[in-house]
């Protein structure tokens, strides 16, 4: 365990030293600004490059009112960070393919290929490194502006087939992916709990990353999720976030506070008609706390397959087990919809469905939200947060 803990360790440091030495090179060392920029950049790049990893060990390890800080210090550089070197990455990539491309054209034509002087280039490397500084200050500002904003309320209308008609118009108010730990506390809780009421729901369900920390650390900050308030009840599935922040003590509390939590079983939701509600432990838990894994073989025992299943699963991929249960729709979160574009195409390689209301096949619809707070950076683009009012009819 303490070697595997070292080789990741080893694997981050690696690759932070490498990404601030590539923005060296790129920005400072090519473009061969005077001695002095140079210098001031590179000491800037390596105290960039030891704030990243102490930053985020700080906000885990300092008391909230000094860690909060230097949280969104940290975790807002390593957004601006990934901005940055999307842009150069992408700028590289081009050059690479235009210079391979004018080769092969001269090649073929016979005759050389013209080449930049060697003062043009360094123009050009200053005026690239100055237009990849403004246009991640410009992404960077935007996404930070979209990720601090106010979570609205979006409302989303599902037709399930097998539905009794009394119950058309049932409401399940979806949180997930929440993240409560360094940056997100009780104010933010407070804000959403009181977002979340005013919708009136038939029933809440959290799917899971509801927090990143211990319940130690954390408690006085879900505390507020004990003032939700549906008809039917509040429900919570185990996302993967759960696991790293001790799985076990986080089940009681979240018991204690009122909060029915589904391990791969079913309730009832209704009064004389009903629907199914299961939920399943999150995709990756077998192995990773005792008797956890996703099934759904509880969830069939004994059901009634002619009432209607609407299965609460973090992760998109267990839309595999909605199929195998009969649900008609699987609720879901963990994309957080790519959180910071462009992010979103790489979540797709991953995920089968990233966000909004799908159709996976004649029987089962899935519903995955963006989430409705965030992971590390606090910062969306193009991906905004949401609680999300899913109405069937």
């Amino acid at each position: 365990m303490r070697y595997s803990f070292f080789i990741f360790l080893l694997v981050i440091a690696l690759l932070d030293g490498l990404a601030h030495w590539y923005l060296y090179a790129r920005l400072f060392r090519d473009p061969d600004w005077p001695a002095w920029v140079r210098r001031a950049g590179a000491v800037a790049l390596v105290g960039l490059a030891i704030f990243l990893p102490l930053g985020m060990f700080l906000a885990r390890a300092l008391d909230r009112r000094w860690a909060e800080p230097i949280a969104y210090g940290a975790y807002a550089y390593m957004g601006t960070l990934f901005y940055l070197l999307t842009i150069l990455l992408s700028v590289d990539l081009v050059r690479m393919l235009s210079s391979g491309a004018q080769s092969v054209w001269a090649m073929l034509m016979r005759h050389p290929a013209e080449e930049l002087l060697e003062p043009e280039r360094r123009d050009l490397l200053k005026a690239g490194a100055v237009g990849a500084g403004v246009a991640t200050l410009g992404l960077a500002g935007a996404a930070l502006r979209s990720g601090l904003s106010e979570v609205e309320v979006k409302e989303v209308e599902v037709k399930l087939s097998r539905l009794p008609s009394a119950l058309s118009g049932l409401s399940l108010v979806q949180l997930t992916d929440v993240h409560v730990g360094p940056t997100i506390g009780k104010h933010f809780i407070d804000r959403i709990v009181e977002q979340t009421n005013r919708t009136r729901p038939d029933a809440v369900v959290i799917t899971g990353d509801l927090v990143d920390g211990s319940v130690e650390r954390l408690r006085e900050h879900v505390a507020p999720l004990a003032k939700l308030s549906a008809r039917y009840g509040v429900y919570f599935v185990t996302g993967n976030h759960e696991y790293y922040s001790g799985v076990g003590p986080w089940e009681e509390e979240l018991r204690r506070l009122g909060i029915k939590v589904l391990r791969n079983e079913r309730v009832e939701l209704g009064d004389a008609a009903k629907i199914d509600l299961g939920g399943v432990d999150d995709h990756t838990s077998a192995g990773m706390a005792p008797g956890h894994g996703p099934t759904v073989d509880r969830i069939i025992a004994g059901r009634d397959p002619e009432r209607e299943l609407v299965l609460l699963a973090h992760q998109p991929r267990d839309i595999v087990l909605a199929e195998k249960a009969g649900a008609g729709l699987q609720i879901s979160g963990h994309t957080h919809g790519g959180q910071l574009w462009p992010f979103t195409g790489l979540v797709g390689l991953v995920q089968p469905y990233v966000a909004g209301l799908s159709r996976h096949d004649e029987h089962t619809q899935i519903y995955v939200s963006r989430g409705t707070g965030y992971w590390g950076p606090p910062m969306r683009l193009l991906a905004p947060s949401e609680i999300t009012k899913i109405v069937l009819t």
